[in-house]
C-alpha cells in the first residue's frame, strides 16, 4: 500500500473496499467492480489503486501477510471513524459487527460492497449533528487529528465544516480534556447500613418485577433468590457471619437470582452490596444484567458502580504528559496525537474511564499502539492523589465516591480481598477510600481459592523488587517518566519538615533493591558454558561481580538462580510442561547467607518507611484544622505507603527470616516455599533475560482469606454452576464436605447454609459427548482432528487448551484452511485482542471458530448458536508444580489421585458448561485425549453419554446433529 498524502485530501468513496479473508477476499474497486480475489491477485491489485477502505486495518495486514504500518496509516479505517463519531460504544471489529452496532441490517454474506454504506451511515450522523455542541467539540478535535495526518480529516471536515478560527489558542486544546470533564463533589458519610433482612416473598416479588409482567419465571430461579436471603439475615455473633454456599446449574438464572434480595437489601438498610467476580469480563456481564432492574442510565449510573484496581483506568496526569511530550517533539511527535486525541474523544463520553475491559473498544491498542494505552494508565502506584491538578476529575476517585453512595458495586475477587486485607492491616486512626460493606456474594465462587492464592502469597523476585526500588526511587537518570517518592513528596517536605530525615532514610536504603540492569548482570553471572558457549574462556567481569556483591537483592537473587540451576528437574513431560522451579529446603549455604544479609537490609528499609507513616499519620491527628486537600493526600499516601512498600517489605523481611528454620519433620507446615525462574520478554532481539524469585504460598489459602472477610462480613453468598465435585458415588453429604473444605467456610465459626438447584436443560436431548480414540498427542494430528471438527460443525467452534505452546502451533496449521473454507479463526495469546474483544467478535460471526485457554473455559457466555462445539485438546490435569504437590499431598487426606481427579472434573464440568445457555441450544462436547479415564465422565451432567468413537464417526454424527443449524458459510 502506498504511503499516505497529508497535504492532499484523498475520499473514502475513491478508493476501494476491502474485506481480506485467507481464502477469498472481496475487494471493491473505484469503478464499483466487486471482486473476489485469492491472496496473491489482492496483494497485486491493491498496489496499484489507492489504499482502500477496510475494517480492522492491522488484522487485514496479518491475513494478506503485508508488512505492518505505524500510525498514522493510509488507508481509511471504518473503526477509527466508529471511534469518532461514537465513542464509548461496544463493536465487534469486523464489518458485521460494525453493521449491527450502527443498527443496520445485515445479509448473511458480507462483501466488500457493505463497506461504504457504513461509511456514509456514520459520515450522515457527523452531518446531523454538525451544528450542536457535539459538532463544535468535533470540529475542535479536527486541529489534532490534522496534525497528526489521521487518514479521515477531509472527509469528516466535508461532514461537519472546518474548525473555528482558533488564533491565540492552543493547538492541542481538544485534547485538554481534564479541562472539560465533570469534576466530583464530596458528601456527607454515609451512615452504617442497617441489619433488616429480606423475606423470601419479597425477593421473588422484586425478581418478578426484573423479568418483566409478561416473563415465565423459572422454578429454579425464584427458589434460588429465595435462598439467597439467607446471606443478608442479621449477624448474631461478632465473627461468624452468615453463609450461603449456593450451587445453581448452567440456566438456573443465578446472576438476577441475587441481584434481585441484593438490591431490595441495599434499598431497605441503605447499605451496598459489594458482588464479587472472577474477571473483567463477567463484571462486565454482571453490570449489563442491572440494566433490566434499572433501565435509565442516571439511575443505573447512581445505584451501580463497577470497582477495578487503579491501573485499569485512564490517568489524566499521564495523558497530559504524554501530550506535553509530543507536543514538544514537533513534528516528530505529531503521530503520538492520534491516539490521544481519539482517547479524549472517548473520555468525554466514558461511563468511567475504564481502559481494560470497559467502554473503550478492545482493539484500540492493536490500532494505535498498546504503548499509549501503557502510558496513560497507572500501572506503576505514581498517582499523587490530592496533589494531582486533575485530582476532582479523576475516573478513580469519581468511582470511589459514587462506590461509598451506591446500591450495588460489582468488583472482582482480587480487588475485594486486597480491600478487606488492608482493613485488617490499616491503622485504626486511617479510613479505607472504600467503606467496607457487610454484604458480600462471590459469584463463580469456585475461584474464590485461586483468587486467594494469588491475593496473600508472597514474592520476592526480581521484577517485584526492581519496580518497588523504580517506586521509591524513580527513573534513576533514564528518560523514563516514573516519579520517585522525592518527587511525590517535595513540596510535603517544605510543609512538614519532620518527615525529611524518614524520606531521605528510605531512599538510602532502596538501593539494597536490584537496581537497573539487574537482569542483565544475572543472567552473564551464569557459568559460562550455561551462558555463551563461545565464550567460555571470557574474563569474568569485574565490575558486574562487584555490583552484585554490594547490592544484597542481586546477591540473593544470584544464589537462589544458582540453587534453582542445580536442583531444578530437567524432564520435559509428555504435556509440554518443563520444570523451572525447585525446592527451597534444604538450603544451599550461599542461599541462606544471602537471606540473613537481605533480610537485614530489608529491616533497615522497612524502619524508616514505618517511621514515615506514623509522622504523616501524627500530622493528621494533631492539626484538626488542616485544609481537606492536604488531609486527603497524606491519608491516601499513608494508604499507598503501607500498600506498595510497607507491607510488601515486611512479608519478604518475614519470609527471609523464616528461612533460618526449616520446617520440622512430620508437622504440616503453614506455607510452601520454592524457587521458580520466568523468562523475561525479549527486547530488540536482545538475549532472553529471566527473572527468579522466593515464592511464599499459604498451603490453604482460604486461611487468610476467612480471617481478612469473617470480621467485616455479615452475610457472604458463594454460588457458582460447580461449587461440588460430581463423583458419580451419590454422596451428596461428602460432595458437601470437599466444597467446604476447597472454599473455606470451614474457617468460619458459623456453618454454611447448602443448596443446589439443577439446571432447567435437557442435556440428553440437546448435547452429545465424545472422547476420540484415534487421535495422537502429536501437532499435526490434533491440528488435523480441529479443523475436521470445526468444519463438521460449519463454525461455531471454541477450542481449548492446557497450554498457550500447543495452541501456538495447532492455530499456525489451521487458521488458513479453516479461513478458506470460510470459518475464520480467532486465538487467545496470538490475536492482540483482549479476551472481552475476542469472545465478541465470535459471538458476532456466528461461523468463526476461536481457541483460547482457562479464561475462555471460565464464565463465557455465548449463547445461540455461534457455540455449538466445544473441543479439548487433552485432560486438563493439574499442573504437576511444586504448589500443586505439596497441596495434593498434604490436604488429600492420602487419596492424592482422588485429589487430581476433583480438580479435573471441575474444570471439565465448567467447558461443558460452555455450550449450553438457552433452552433452545444445541451443542457437541469432544474431548480429542483417548486416554482420559471413565472416572472421570461423572463431570458431566446426567442424561449424558459420553461416546469413545473414531474421529471419523464423531464426524459423521456430528453432521447429522447438527444438520437443523444452517452451516452455510461466509465466503
Amino acid at each position: 500500500m502506498p504511503p499516505a498524502q497529508p497535504s492532499s485530501f484523498r475520499s473514502p468513496f475513491d478508493a476501494p473496499a476491502l474485506i481480506a479473508r485467507r481464502g477469498l477476499s472481496s475487494l471493491l474497486t473505484p469503478d464499483g467492480e466487486l471482486l473476489d480475489l485469492n491472496p496473491e491477485d489482492t496483494r497485486a491489485i491493491l498496489g496499484q489503486l489507492p489504499p482502500p477502505l477496510l475494517v480492522h486495518g492491522p488484522a487485514a495486514l496479518r491475513t494478506l501477510e503485508l508488512s505492518p504500518l505505524s500510525q498514522p496509516v493510509p488507508w481509511f479505517d471504518l473503526l477509527d471513524l466508529f471511534l469518532f463519531t461514537h465513542p464509548a460504544k461496544p463493536v465487534a471489529p469486523t464489518p458485521r459487527g460494525l453493521a449491527i452496532a450502527l443498527g443496520m441490517r445485515v445479509e448473511e454474506t458480507v462483501e466488500a460492497d457493505l463497506l461504504p454504506l457504513l461509511c456514509e451511515t456514520m459520515l450522515a450522523h457527523l452531518r446531523n449533528v454538525a451544528d450542536t455542541n457535539e459538532g463544535t467539540k468535533l470540529r475542535a478535535l479536527l486541529v489534532p487529528l490534522g496534525k497528526a495526518g489521521w487518514a479521515w480529516t477531509g472527509e469528516v471536515a466535508e461532514a461537519i465544516g472546518t474548525p473555528a478560527d482558533t488564533v491565540g489558542a492552543h493547538p492541542y486544546e481538544a485534547v485538554r480534556v481534564w479541562k472539560r470533564l465533570a469534576r466530583w463533589e464530596d458528601t456527607a458519610p454515609r451512615p452504617a447500613p442497617g441489619s433488616h433482612p429480606v423475606s423470601q416473598r419479597d425477593a421473588r416479588e422484586r425478581l418478578r418485577k426484573i423479568l418483566g409482567p409478561d416473563a415465565e419465571i423459572r422454578a429454579g430461579q425464584a427458589d434460588f433468590a429465595s435462598v439467597a436471603t439467607a446471606a443478608f439475615e442479621p449477624r448474631e455473633t461478632l465473627g461468624a457471619p452468615n453463609i450461603v454456599l449456593a450451587e445453581a446449574g448452567t440456566g438456573t438464572g443465578k446472576t438476577l437470582g441475587y441481584i434481585a434480595p441484593a438490591s431490595l437489601w441495599a434499598e431497605q438498610n441503605d447499605g451496598a452490596v459489594w458482588i464479587s467476580t472472577y474477571t473483567r469480563h463477567l463484571q462486565r456481564q454482571i453490570e449489563q444484567e442491572l440494566t433490566r432492574l434499572y433501565p435509565g442510565e442516571k439511575e443505573l449510573r447512581s445505584r451501580v458502580v463497577v470497582r477495578k484496581g487503579r491501573e485499569n483506568y485512564l490517568c489524566l496526569l499521564n495523558m497530559e504528559d504524554l501530550l506535553n511530550t509530543a507536543s514538544s517533539r514537533g513534528m516528530e511527535g505529531a503521530a503520538a496525537l492520534l491516539p490521544l486525541a481519539l482517547l479524549a474523544r472517548w473520555a468525554e463520553a466514558t461511563r468511567d474511564g475504564d481502559i481494560m475491559g470497559g467502554d473503550l473498544p478492545g482493539w484500540f491498542g492493536e490500532l494505535f499502539g498498546h504503548g499509549t494505552l501503557s502510558g496513560v494508565a497507572d500501572r506503576r502506584g505514581e498517582c499523587i492523589h490530592a496533589a494531582c491538578p486533575h485530582y476532582q476529575s479523576c475516573f478513580v476517585e469519581h468511582g470511589i465516591r459514587r462506590a461509598r453512595q451506591a446500591d450495588l458495586v460489582i468488583a472482582n475477587h482480587a480487588l475485594v480481598m486486597a480491600q478487606a486485607s488492608w482493613a485488617a492491616l490499616a491503622p485504626a486512626n486511617l479510613p479505607d477510600e472504600d467503606t467496607a460493606p457487610t454484604r458480600y456474594v462471590f459469584d463463580e465462587g469456585h475461584h474464590v481459592p485461586d483468587a486467594a492464592d494469588s491475593a496473600f502469597a508472597t514474592a520476592f523476585s526480581g521484577l517485584e523488587a526492581a519496580e518497588l526500588r523504580r517506586w521509591l526511587l524513580g527513573a534513576e537518570g533514564s528518560r523514563s517518566r516514573a516519579r520517585g517518592l522525592q518527587r511525590r513528596l517535595d513540596d510535603l517536605v517544605e510543609r512538614l519538615p519532620s518527615i525529611d530525615t524518614p524520606v531521605a532514610a528510605v531512599l538510602q536504603a532502596a538501593r539494597a533493591l536490584p537496581a537497573p540492569g539487574w537482569s542483565t548482570r544475572l543472567r552473564e553471572a551464569l557459568t559460562p558454558k550455561e551462558n555463551h558457549h563461545d565464550q567460555s574462556d571470557k574474563t569474568p567481569d569485574i565490575a558486574t561481580d562487584a555490583a552484585l556483591i554490594e547490592n544484597p537483592s542481586e546477591t540473593f537473587l544470584q544464589a537462589i538462580d544458582q540453587q534453582l540451576r542445580a536442583r531444578q528437574a530437567k524432564d520435559t513431560r509428555a504435556d509440554g510442561y518443563v520444570s523451572a522451579e525447585c525446592d527451597l529446603h534444604p538450603l544451599n549455604e550461599p542461599v541462606a547467607t544471602a537471606a540473613d544479609q537481605l533480610a537485614r537490609s530489608l529491616k533497615r528499609l522497612s524502619e524508616p518507611l514505618g517511621l514515615l507513616c506514623r509522622r504523616l499519620e501524627s500530622q493528621v491527628e494533631d492539626d484538626p484544622e488542616m485544609d481537606a486537600p492536604l488531609r486527603q493526600r497524606i491519608e491516601a499516601l499513608v494508604r499507598t505507603l503501607h500498600r506498595r512498600a510497607l507491607t510488601r517489605v515486611t512479608g519478604w523481611t518475614i519470609m527471609l527470616t523464616a528461612l533460618q528454620t526449616p520446617p520440622e519433620a512430620g508437622v504440616i507446615p503453614t506455607h510452601i516455599d520454592f524457587i521458580r525462574s520466568d523468562r523475561l520478554p525479549r527486547i530488540r532481539g536482545t538475549q532472553g533475560d529471566h527473572d527468579v524469585g522466593l515464592y511464599r504460598h499459604w498451603l490453604d489459602p482460604t486461611i487468610p482469606f476467612a480471617a481478612t472477610i469473617q470480621t467485616p462480613a455479615h452475610g457472604l453468598l458463594l454460588t457458582s454452576a460447580t461449587l461440588r465435585d460430581r463423583t458419580g458415588n451419590g454422596d451428596d453429604e461428602d460432595s458437601w464436605r470437599a466444597a467446604e473444605l476447597r472454599l473455606g467456610t470451614n474457617h468460619f465459626m458459623k456453618p454454611a447454609i447448602r443448596a443446589a438447584l439443577m439446571s432447567p436443560f435437557d442435556y440428553a436431548s440437546q448435547t452429545r459427548a465424545y472422547v476420540i480414540t484415534d487421535v495422537s498427542a502429536e501437532i499435526p494430528s490434533m491440528a488435523h482432528a480441529f479443523r475436521a471438527l470445526f468444519e463438521a460443525s460449519g463454525g461455531g467452534g471454541l477450542g481449548l487448551f492446557t497450554a498457550i505452546k500447543r495452541l501456538r502451533e495447532v492455530h499456525k496449521r489451521i487458521h488458513e484452511p479453516l479461513e478458506i473454507a470460510g470459518f475464520p479463526l480467532y486465538a487467545q495469546h496470538v490475536d492482540a485482542m483482549d479476551n472481552a474483544t475476542l469472545v465478541d467478535v465470535f459471538r458476532t460471526e456466528t461461523h468463526s471458530c476461536l481457541l483460547g485457554t482457562d479464561a475462555m473455559r471460565d464464565g463465557v457466555d455465548v449463547p445461540g448458536e455461534a457455540l455449538r462445539m466445544v473441543v479439548f485438546e487433552r485432560t486438563p490435569w493439574p499442573r504437576p508444580d511444586i504448589l500443586h504437590r505439596e497441596r495434593r499431598r498434604l490436604l488429600s487426606k492420602g487419596r492424592p489421585s482422588e485429589y487430581d481427579d476433583r480438580i479435573t472434573r471441575m474444570r471439565l464440568r465448567q467447558a461443558f458448561g460452555r455450550l449450553i445457555r438457552r433452552g433452545d441450544d444445541r451443542g457437541v462436547f469432544v474431548m480429542l485425549d483417548r486416554r482420559m479415564p471413565s472416572r472421570l465422565l461423572s463431570a458431566f451432567p446426567d442424561g449424558v453419554e459420553v461416546r469413545r468413537v473414531s474421529l471419523a464417526q464423531a464426524i459423521d454424527e456430528i453432521g447429522a446433529f447438527l444438520t437443523p443449524i444452517d452451516t452455510t458459510p461466509e465466503n
